[in-house]
């Protein structure tokens, strides 16, 4: 097991409520086609799409499985909420038919900045729009004690455990479901942080899609991105890795895609990918 300062790491709350579905100014998206075309988006209670499901295929733009979750107290509070919250958290419900139920947060989905939260079906059918979803955030400052250069955030440190990659000398293997060159990265580029939000796979050239086996991606799936470091902002970097997860569906938009949250990142190359077909957080959680 590798050591972590998860003895020094603080629990702490933070809060939000489910948000409706938007569209901002016209319900068109323009294709990377430049066709116009009008789908469901962002925001919302998502009855037939969870953590687990496929990541492409849907007539959908960026569709975020379960539910997404939103501060509007104001945009410092959320800020918080989506900084502070760590795949793999506890989320409860305090308000509503659905009080005392309990899920788990998947990812984090930036420009929207929602915080996405799986619950079981009989939890979702109990949500409305506007129920209050506590958050035991915990993860923001987990280090890997004997790998200075590998550096980990927005991973619960139990769900790093349940993962458990392995030491191999001065780096660590990693489980991922896909190998994703840094060349197809798109929207999400040029953050100057990566402590909230994605950023997207772009799934535009069928050549690139075939060759590192693009069509079956999943919400929930680790991946790793070769030559891209994720320390302080998105940047592409030969020999750098970032590993991640799948958190929203593939996107008509130019330069969009499924949108990867950032768990682990190496400079230098200190994080081995090793395939394997259970690397997905709908797995390892027990969430299906």
């Amino acid at each position: 097991m590798l050591r972590t300062n998860v003895d020094r790491l603080v629990k702490i709350s933070v809060i939000g409520e489910v948000s409706s579905p938007v569209f901002r100014r016209s319900p068109y998206r323009i294709s990377s086609e430049g066709r116009p075309v009008v789908l469901p988006g962002v925001g919302g209670i998502t009855y037939n799409v969870r953590v687990g499901d496929p990541a492409v295929g849907w007539a959908a733009d960026h569709v975020e499985p379960g539910v997404s979750v939103r501060n509007r107290e104001s945009d410092d509070a959320n800020m918080a909420l989506n900084v502070l919250a760590c795949v793999g958290n506890e989320a409860i419900v305090v308000s509503g038919d659905a009080k005392g139920a309990r899920g788990v947060v998947t990812g984090k989905h930036g420009g929207i900045e929602h915080v996405l939260v799986d619950f079981p079906p009989e939890t979702i059918e109990k949500l409305v729009i506007g129920d209050k979803i506590m958050i035991r955030a915990f993860g923001v400052g987990l280090e890997l004690i004997d790998y200075p250069e590998i550096k980990v955030m927005n991973i619960d440190p139990r769900l790093l455990e349940k993962i458990d990659p392995k030491p191999s000398g001065d780096k660590i293997e990693f489980p991922v479901t896909h190998i994703i060159p840094a060349s197809i990265m798109g929207s999400g580029l040029g953050a100057d942080q990566t402590y909230s939000g994605d950023y997207d796979i772009q799934l535009f050239d069928e050549s690139v899609v075939k060759e590192y086996g693009l069509e079956d991606l999943r919400l929930g799936d680790l991946v790793a991105i070769q030559d891209a470091d994720s320390s302080y902002g998105r940047v592409y970097l030969r020999g750098a890795v970032t590993i991640g997860v799948v958190v929203h569906s593939n996107c008509v938009i130019s330069g969009h895609g499924p949108g990867v949250t950032t768990l682990l990142t190496s400079r230098s190359g200190k994080i081995v990918p090793r395939i394997s077909s259970d690397a997905n957080i709908a797995k390892i959680l027990n969430l299906r």
